[in-house]
């Protein structure tokens, strides 16, 4: 709705229009018929202005906003002119008067056309002029170079122009094909294509024109090739940032925000140095597993369990539980989800899975259908240093979450696992071991029995940006100044983003849930999500460093500590007797292991519970190592010139 503020601009619109209508009639009559009197009648002015005004109306030609005129309003413009120029001529035939030369519309419409137009460019140059001295701004603009040279720059530079507090002057732009160097956008040249970024840089050095930063506008550049631009800009010293995405870009000021808000550049985000592709989803499925279920997510307010929590709601349940031990944790997913759906019925529950009697109690009152279990401890140092913890927790929690499920009549468990329970050296990866094999017991049952409920687990690596994981950490230091520690310089890893993660989760799900002849499924096979190549932490670190806008090694230390007690250079998705089984479906593995009698599982799983209860650790351990033969653990720290562990 138009404000009194909006109106009263709109009204001087018209004024200004209706005077530029009326005056060219007179301007056209002068060029049509340069001898005679270009204001006889005088009341021709007055049709022109009137005549423009009706035209005006459908075009919208008085509600533009001079500041931001673009081609959409030029055209405006010349269509409001056709059409005026139409009606002007329409009435001088209707009124009994001849056209002053048959080409006098044209020559009229043109008048109009320049008349119109040239304020409203003028305007909008002055206002770009205006602009572009800083609006007053003390400081020199930084000197930045573009790379992409698609729509993404178009708009960034049309936003820039608007924006008077940006602080930033183009001086080129790097393009993404070879078919664009030595072109111009908005006056701007396009100095080179991305495999010569090293080369323009090196030349623009010589020349005593390096910039200040690279820009990302192109929204698609990420794994190798941004990693490679990481390389050439560090070479140099200069940092790289990103636009704001092409939909995010729009004229300062358009939408009352604050100046300066559109061009706001960011840092590069981890995650686009991957380069993992997108691996196409059964949504439709996804959708039939969970729309109308009641679900439970246990260690809801953790990394995965809040994830699967944000995507679970999304695909419509009937009722959702969260259930976690943390309240600080569990009532900020409780919070997101009360505000981004709204409609889905919920219950958040703070509760231990170690409390058997409490863990029944909550699946006999909600009989939840789907039982997502994510909670862990899952920090490997941590549960070193708390054996007794970890273990209760990982492997008898999971015990007693898988019971009372059961008992309540759930159709389908999901266990989140990791790639810590192979061969593991860590009690934390043991433990989920433990757990794996119980789940994979429970499983074979009911796929023998044709009844009962499914157990289908889910294996996979790190994933970026959890609690405790390594980047927060690095993100920490680097707030400090560094150093950033990294146990060991061949320490790797596999990494994935938690949103993929969980979606590949939900995947396995539907695959199992629905009977899919999977091969080694009926063996207890366990689902492993594709995590591409491990990643060397110290290499984690260097690009860490370089999306910060720093140097490694010169502006921020990488120092290494040592590995710590249960951890291994290397980790594995499969155990040597286990080769990874393609499923058929993308991002998915599966891996068919060595599966024991839940009955079994179950007794030792009682003997460990019992020790821990009772403080002994020792036997605590000793009955682990009994089950999970091929844990080797390393339970002290190891130096840096220490033989590599299997």
């Amino acid at each position: 709705m138009a404000t009194p503020r909006s109106l009263s601009r709109i009204g001087l619109n018209v004024v200004v229009d209706a005077a530029l209508a009326a005056l060219a009639v007179p301007t056209a009559l002068w060029l049509a018929v340069p001898g005679e009197d270009p204001f006889t009648p005088a009341w021709l002015p007055g049709l022109g202005a009137l005549t423009l005004l009706v035209a005006g109306l459908p075009m919208r030609l008085f509600t533009q906003y001079w500041r931001y005129a673009g081609i959409g309003d030029l055209l405006s413009v010349a269509g409001s002119s056709l059409l005026g120029a139409g009606l002007f001529a329409a009435a001088l035939l209707a009124s009994g008067r001849a056209l002053p030369t048959p080409s006098f519309p044209v020559i009229h419409a043109m008048a109009l056309l320049v008349l119109l137009g040239a304020p409203r460019v003028g305007y909008r140059l002055r206002q770009r002029a205006r602009n572009s001295r800083g609006n007053g701004a003390q400081t020199e603009p930084r000197s930045v170079l573009l790379v992409g040279a698609e729509e993404g720059t178009d708009l960034f530079l049309r936003a820039l122009a608007d924006d008077p507090r940006a602080g930033l002057r183009v001086s080129g732009i790097i393009a993404l094909s070879t078919r664009q160097p030595g072109r111009r956008i908005h006056g701007q040249p396009i100095l080179g294509t991305l495999d010569e970024v090293g080369a323009v840089l090196s030349r623009l050095r010589a020349e005593g024109r390096l910039p200040s930063m690279l820009v990302l506008t192109a929204p698609e550049l990420s794994g190798q090739a941004l990693s490679e631009l990481l390389d050439a800009a560090e070479r140099e010293g200069i940092p790289v940032r990103r636009a704001p995405r092409p939909t995010a870009l729009h004229p300062a000021g358009r939408q009352g925000g604050g100046l300066g808000a559109e061009t706001q550049l960011r840092p590069l985000a981890i995650e686009e140095l991957l380069n993992r592709p997108q691996v196409p989803l059964d949504r439709e499925g996804m959708a039939r597993l969970i729309q109308g279920r009641r679900v439970l997510i246990t260690g809801a307010g953790g990394t995965i369990g809040s994830e699967l929590a944000r995507q679970v709601a999304a695909l419509g349940p009937e009722f959702l539980v969260l259930l976690d031990n943390g309240e600080y944790a569990l009532w900020q997913i409780d919070l997101e989800l009360s505000e981004n759906y709204p409609h889905v019925k919920r219950e958040a529950i703070i509760a231990d899975i170690r409390d058997q009697t409490r863990i029944a109690g909550i699946c006999a009152a909600v009989r939840p259908e789907l039982v997502f279990h994510a909670a862990a401890l899952k920090h490997v140092p941590m549960v070193e240093a708390n054996p007794l913890e970890g273990l209760l927790t990982n492997a008898v929690g999971t015990r007693i979450v898988a019971d009372a499920a059961r008992a309540a009549g759930a159709a389908v468990m999901v266990l989140i696992s990791t790639d810590k329970a192979v061969n593991p050296t860590s009690l934390m990866g043991a433990s989920k071991r433990l757990a794996e094999m119980y789940c994979q017991g429970l499983d074979i049952a009911a796929r023998k029995s044709g009844a009962g409920m499914r157990c289908i687990t889910v294996r996979f690596g790190n994933v970026l940006g959890s609690t405790g994981s390594v980047v927060p950490l690095f993100q920490r230091q680097l707030e400090r100044g560094g150093p950033l520690t990294v146990t060991h310089p061949d320490m790797q890893r596999y990494f994935m983003t938690v949103r993929e993660a969980v979606g590949l989760v939900l995947q396995a799900s539907v695959l199992g849930a629905g009977n899919a002849a999977l091969p080694g499924a009926e063996a207890g096979g366990i689902f492993v999500l594709d995590m591409g190549k491990p990643v060397k932490i110290v290499d984690l670190a260097r690009q860490m460093i370089r999306l910060a806008g720093l140097r490694p090694d010169q502006d921020v230390e990488i120092r290494f500590t040592g590995l710590r007690p249960g951890e291994k250079l290397h980790e594995e998705l499969f155990h040597g007797k286990e080769p990874p089984v393609p499923t058929g479906y993308p991002g998915l593995l599966m891996a068919g292991l060595r599966t024991a009698d839940p009955a079994i599982v179950g007794r030792a799983l009682d003997e460990i519970a019992a020790a821990c209860r009772a403080g002994q650790t020792g036997l605590a351990l000793s009955i682990l190592g009994r089950m999970v033969e091929e844990f080797a653990h390393n339970a002290q720290a190891a130096p840096l010139n220490a033989p590599p562990l299997r």
